[in-house]
């Protein structure tokens, strides 16, 4: 390192933190050392470190104390009388970096020269200090990036919840702990798929731009493909091209892939987000009921194993097997409307519905009424696993109908903490009742509902070819995370969520706290 403008000291304005950074980093380059685009080659994490340090000690300390090279992020720096003192962190955790004024000069002026921030290499011998802290005593040193922005402050990182959503890598930078529900998250992501493959599911991928957004009722995000001269969607689910490949020949598929609604935000709801689907032939509502008790579980326990500490405790017993429960059944006992008995009275459903403060489309069908006392009185109440049965035919338009009650489905929804987590069924396979159910969701379309199923010629087609009985499923992977980890919005468990630009939190860098002395 190099003689530099001194930083100015903690709670300075960031404007002026940042030019002393700059200046450093100048004065740096001129005296040849660069602040960026510097290679160090590292033996180990700080965790390797820390774990060579106890076998020499467990083996009485035979030889030289082991030498090592890390490299990191300095989140601390301290001296006491002629000590110099870092935290090095990098993604296994923290080491300790010493230097000693009446040693070698180097060492101590290049580690006295750093500021909070700073990404840098070090090599040296492991040793403990008197209060027993492992420590590199560092004998070489390397600049490797300069950091011009401070990162936040150290002791209580952002506090601002919008903040920590808008600057995710500060938010992480500053409070490693919040790092474990994401690691969790791939856990999860990777017992399902290990699951899946273990029952010899075949990975697949489908288009995401789709000419006709279909396999589920949502608004979808439109654009436009100028070389095509075409308007095409961004995909609201994965469920008819995976149907194609049962028609194909392919007995068991899944994918794993983003899909987008274009819908309104909410704890539980983003406009893009992560869906499993998996679909077997020759499996019936059973074989997925199964299945997804099956993946569940793998998602617990993988989220389970990781190590730390969560912020949030899991409330939900996640343990298989789940209770079942008629959608019918749930809603005449929450709400005492017995859809099956007044079925053929719509009028008076949809009164009975009403003056309980149901929302409802004009002239409602028993079936509308049914779905919407269910899902403004009752899916919020689901706190323990449900499996919520037979839907009716009205709003499941892919489900095989029920043989003993055409009026309904042999579809369920997996409900748990309020919140729908999965979405199967007995897949229809009849080319016939396919095309009369998309013909009325096309006239519910015309008619303004435009979460209604678009026709599909093409779709239609694949299935006149003949697709085996099948079972299918679809699990929202963010919920599921937001399950297993306690979390309380998506926004919790995605990296990077979409947020409205210029909302609360998207004013100056909430690193403006921090402290940038060399030396705290």
């Amino acid at each position: 390192m190099t003689d530099a403008p001194p930083e100015p000291p903690s709670g300075a304005p960031l404007d002026e933190i940042v030019a002393a950074r700059r200046r450093t980093a100048e004065a740096l380059r001129a005296a040849g050392t660069p602040p960026w685009n510097v290679d160090f080659t590292r033996d180990g994490t700080a965790l390797e470190a820390l774990r060579r340090l106890t076998a020499y000690e467990q083996a009485d300390r035979a030889g030289e104390p082991p030498v090592v090279r890390v490299a990191g992020r300095i989140l601390g720096l301290r001296s006491s009388g002629g000590l110099a003192f870092a935290d090095l962190h990098d993604e296994s955790g923290r080491l300790q970096l010493m230097a000693d004024r009446g040693g070698a000069p180097a060492p101590f002026e290049w580690l006295t020269g750093l500021d909070l921030g700073d990404i840098v290499g070090a090599a040296g011998p492991l040793v403990r200090t008197r209060r027993g802290e492992p420590t590199l005593r560092v004998g070489e040193g390397v600049l490797l990036a300069k950091a011009l922005r401070p990162p936040a402050e150290k002791f209580h990182g952002l506090r601002d919840r919008e903040a920590r959503y808008r600057r995710r890598h500060l938010d992480l930078l500053s409070t490693p702990g919040r790092r474990r529900p994401f690691v969790q998250r791939a856990a999860i992501i990777g017992a399902l798929r290990a699951e899946l493959d273990r029952r010899g599911f075949l990975e697949v991928e489908t288009p995401i731009l789709q000419p006709i957004p279909g396999g589920g009722r949502a608004r979808p995000f439109a654009t436009r493909h100028h070389a095509f001269d075409q308007d095409l969607f961004l995909r609201i689910a994965l469920e008819l091209h995976l149907k194609r490949l049962l028609v194909a020949g392919f007995g068991r598929v899944y994918e794993l892939g983003r899909v987008f609604r274009n819908e309104g935000l909410s704890p539980r709801h983003a406009p893009e987000f992560t869906m499993l689907e998996a679909y077997q032939a020759h499996v019936g509502r059973e074989g997925m009921v199964e299945l997804t008790e099956a993946l569940v579980g793998k998602a617990v326990a993988a989220a389970d194993a990781v190590p730390g500490t969560a912020e949030t405790e899991r409330t939900v017993d996640l343990r298989p097997p789940f209770r079942r429960a008629r959608m019918v059944d749930l809603v005449r006992d929450a709400v005492g409307i017995d859809v099956l008995a007044g079925w053929d009275a719509p009028e008076e459903l949809a009164a009975a519905a009403r003056s309980l403060g149901v929302g409802l489309p004009p002239d409602p069908t028993p079936a509308l009424v049914l779905v919407a006392c269910y899902e403004e009185r009752v899916e919020r109440t689901l706190e323990a696993p449900t499996f919520v049965l037979d839907h009716p035919v009205e709003t499941s338009p892919l489900a095989r109908r029920l043989p003993d009650d055409p009026r309904f489905t042999e579809r369920f929804e997996l409900v748990a903490g309020g919140r729908e987590l999965v979405n199967a069924f007995a897949e229809l396979n009849d080319p016939v009742d396919q095309r009369e159910r998309f013909l009325e969701q096309a006239r519910r379309r015309e008619a303004g509902d435009l979460e209604a199923h678009p026709m599909d010629e093409d779709f239609l087609e694949a299935l006149e070819h003949g697709m085996p009985p099948a079972g299918g499923m679809g699990l929202g992977v963010d919920r599921l995370v937001m399950l297993v980890t306690g979390a309380a919005a998506i926004r919790d468990v995605v990296l990077f969520p979409t947020l409205r630009q210029g909302e609360a939190g998207a004013g100056p860098d909430p690193a403006e706290r921090a402290g940038g002395s060399p030396t705290l």
